[in-house]
Formats: C-alpha cells, sequence, structure tokens
C-alpha cells in the first residue's frame, strides 16, 4: 500500500507526524487487537482533525459494523480492496461521500496481487507466496478475516524475486498465512517444494528463509530435496502451541507431540546447525495443572532456541471463546513466566555453544559503532566497527554471548 501511494507521487510521513491522510491497517488475531486498533483509529484524528482516515485489513473485515461505529473514519476498506487503496482514497477526495467496501473473503477463489510494486528492507525481502487458511483451529479468527487458501502464481512469485535480486538484495524470506498449504487450490499439482527449488536458481539472491510452518509439512520426502538447496537457511519456525495432547485436540492442531517429536529428529538428523522456534499459547480453556507441566516437560525435552509465548485470549468468533473452563489471568500469567524464563535460558545456552566458533553474518543495519546481522540459522550477531557492513556477508568468529545475541569479530 505505501508503495501505490509513492508511485503516485504521495510523500510517506511517519505515523505520529501530521499528514493528510492516514491509512490504519487494522489487526482482529486477537479482542485486544481490535481494542488497538480502534484506538489508533482515533488517535490519528487528533493528530490531524482535517485528515483523511483509512481503516483497511482484517478487523475491518470480520467487524465492519463495529467499525462504522467508529465517527472518525472517513473509508473502510477490507483485504481485497488494499490493491487499489489509491483509488478508493482520491475517489473519497472527488467527491467527499463515506466509503465501505469490504468483499466477502470467504468467497474469494484466487490470490490477490497487489500490484507490480516491490517494497523491501536494506538487506531482505518478505514475498508472500499464499493467502487464507483452512485449518480452522478453535482460537483462530484468521481464516475468517483471510478466507480460504489462494495460493500465488509461481510465475509471479520467480518474477518479484528475480527484479528484487537485481536490486542487490541478498535474502528472501517466505512467509504467507498457512505456507504449507502452498499449492493445494491448483488444478496441476505444484507445493511448496517446487516453488523453493525454483527459488534458489535464481542468481543474487543468497538466502531463502522459511516463515511459520505447519510441522505436518516436514517429512522425508520433503527433506530430500529440501537439503539438496543450498540457499534454504537452517531456521525452521514450527508453529507447535501446546506439548501436551490434549490440549492439541481441543485447539484442533491436526498432529500429536509424538509426530512432533519426530518431526523435531528428522530435521536435527538432515542440518546439524539447524535452529528450532515456536509459538506456545498458555492458559488455554481447560489447560489444568497436570497439561501444563506436560507441556513444560516437552518444551524442555524439544529444547528450543526460542518460543514467543501467548497468554490465550478470548476470540469473540471462534469456538474457543465459547469452551468452558476459561483459565485464571494470574494462571496465565504464572505459566508464561514459566515459559519465558526456560526460553531464555535455551537461548543463553545456544547462543553460548557458539563462542571460537566461526559463523557467516548477513549484517543489516549500523547504529552508533554497532553492526548488527543474523546468521544464516537465525542467530542476532553483533560486531563493533565503524565501517559500514550493511547488505554484506561477512565471516566472522564469535568471542561473547548473552542471551540476545552473540558477539563477533573480523577472522
Amino acid at each position: 500500500m505505501t508503495e501505490q501511494f509513492i508511485q503516485k507521487g504521495y510523500e510517506i510521513k511517519q505515523a505520529t507526524q501530521k499528514a493528510d491522510i492516514y491509512i490504519v491497517n487494522t489487526c482482529t488475531v486477537t479482542n485486544m487487537s481490535d481494542r488497538k486498533s480502534r484506538q489508533m483509529l482515533r488517535r490519528v484524528k487528533e493528530l490531524n482533525p482535517e485528515a483523511i482516515i483509512v481503516a483497511v485489513g482484517c478487523y475491518v473485515q470480520v467487524a465492519p459494523k463495529e467499525v462504522e461505529q467508529i465517527e472518525e473514519i472517513d473509508l473502510i476498506l477490507g483485504n481485497n480492496e488494499k490493491k487499489e487503496i489509491v483509488k478508493y482514497v482520491e475517489n473519497y477526495i472527488s467527491d467527499r461521500k463515506k466509503i465501505i467496501n469490504t468483499e466477502d473473503v470467504m468467497n474469494q477463489k484466487e490470490f490477490v496481487e497487489l500490484g507490480n510494486t516491490i517494497y523491501t528492507e536494506k538487506t531482505r525481502a518478505v514475498i508472500k507466496i499464499q493467502d487464507g487458511c483452512d485449518r480452522f483451529c478453535t482460537y483462530c479468527i484468521i481464516p475468517y478475516a483471510r478466507g480460504r487458501v489462494r495460493s500465488r502464481k509461481p510465475e509471479n512469485i520467480i518474477s518479484e524475486i528475480t527484479q528484487i535480486a537485481n536490486k542487490g538484495i541478498k535474502e528472501v524470506v517466505i512467509t504467507g498465512i498457512h505456507i504449507a498449504s502452498y499449492g493445494k487450490d491448483f488444478k496441476e499439482e505444484y507445493k511448496l517444494i517446487d516453488l523453493l527449488e525454483k527459488i534458489n536458481e535464481i542468481e543474487g539472491i543468497e538466502r531463502i528463509r522459511l516463515g511459520s510452518i505447519e510441522p505436518l509439512l516436514i517429512d522425508e520426502k520433503f527433506l530430500q530435496r529440501l537439503k539438496k538447496l543450498e540457499k534454504i537457511c537452517h531456521h525452521f519456525h514450527l508453529s507447535l502451541q501446546s506439548g501436551c495432547d490434549d490440549t492439541l485436540k481441543r485447539m484442533n492442531r491436526r498432529y500429536t507431540t509424538e509426530q512432533f517429536r519426530n518431526i523435531v529428529t528428522l530435521l536435527r538428523k538432515n542440518y546439524e546447525d539447524v535452529i528450532l522456534t515456536t509459538d506456545i499459547i498458555v492458559g488455554f480453556p481447560q489447560e489444568s495443572e497436570q497439561e501444563f507441566e506436560k507441556t513444560y516437560k516437552f518444551l524442555k525435552e524439544i529444547n528450543f532456541y526460542k518460543m514467543h509465548i501467548f497468554k490465550y485470549s478470548q476470540r469473540k468468533g471462534t469456538k474457543a471463546a465459547q469452551m468452558n473452563g476459561q483459565i485464571d489471568a494470574q494462571i496465565k500469567e504464572i505459566r508464561s513466566k514459566k515459559l519465558i524464563e526456560l526460553s531464555n535460558e535455551n537461548q543463553r545456552k545456544y547462543n553460548e555453544s557458539y563462542i571460537e566458533k566461526t559463523v557467516q553474518v548477513l549484517f543489516e543495519e549500523q547504529k552508533n559503532g554497532i553492526c548488527k546481522g543474523h546468521t544464516s540459522n537465525y542467530i542476532l550477531a553483533c560486531i563493533k566497527t565503524n565501517e559500514n557492513l550493511e547488505n554484506k556477508m561477512i565471516e566472522a568468529k564469535c568471542i561473547e554471548a548473552d542471551t540476545e545475541s552473540i558477539i563477533v569479530q573480523y577472522m
């Protein structure tokens, strides 16, 4: 959306600056996200009472009537309308009539391209390859906000990444709502691994990083082909959510802890330096102390590098919100702290194990005499230097480590 406005000659301001038009891209993953979206929509009007206020995105998509009640908003647009955001704004400027357009994404059959625009960070680009999800986990509103699985055409993805490589960007992150489902909606068989093989051939791209993936994507057949791709980063974010089978069943996750354990074993067998990260929800409805302890024990066994811990939040419109046995906020807080401590301990130990080892770092930013970047397996690395190393791949030696990062020096 930013790039669409840039191409039409608009000047982009920071969110805290006075502007003529404010675009608020709303989130709806939790009730808290809804509230923050509403607060932001009201806050930007205070920055400039005369400004045009546009609400777009997921909260708008699932609750347009709620959004309509916020008087400050001039345009209310769903997810599919983002591709023509400038046209909608300019139509409003012409006739000053309030616009409400939230096309039903559940009936959307094809991936909507947002135009031939390339918008990247300095050293990496995030490439969206699909939208929507067919899994319907009981805690998740996303299928209703983003619709069913729609995969982007491979040729469009390859074209975009080729343009990115020509700009000198070395790393691409492959992302989507549920990338393991990529290709399932195509008439001819074409899967995520087929796409990754094509991306691996693109000259100039040096790293391919996978976003969050469904654990069941990983099997022997998939890994046999994946490990031949030398550009794939050895970092996998496997979304677990719970280490207890009963809780997983209530969540409508479609794997067991035993299956997950086997997947982790496979990955570690194929990649010696693999780093595994995950998401965990604590305090899911009916999660007993015994269930939580099962999760804790399982997480300790798997030994993730890092875990993103979320306290369960009731999301109106999901099955889990209607379940009996909602957990007290204080219990969620205690369980969350316990898992965060475990995650920090794992990360510190793993980082310390790299002391005296050689790593390859793609540096991303320079500030106050420190340059920061990431290793291929996604460890944050810092080097003291006044030299600008942005977008450079450097071989370096780890000399110190803490929970957050490793400190490296030139070889």
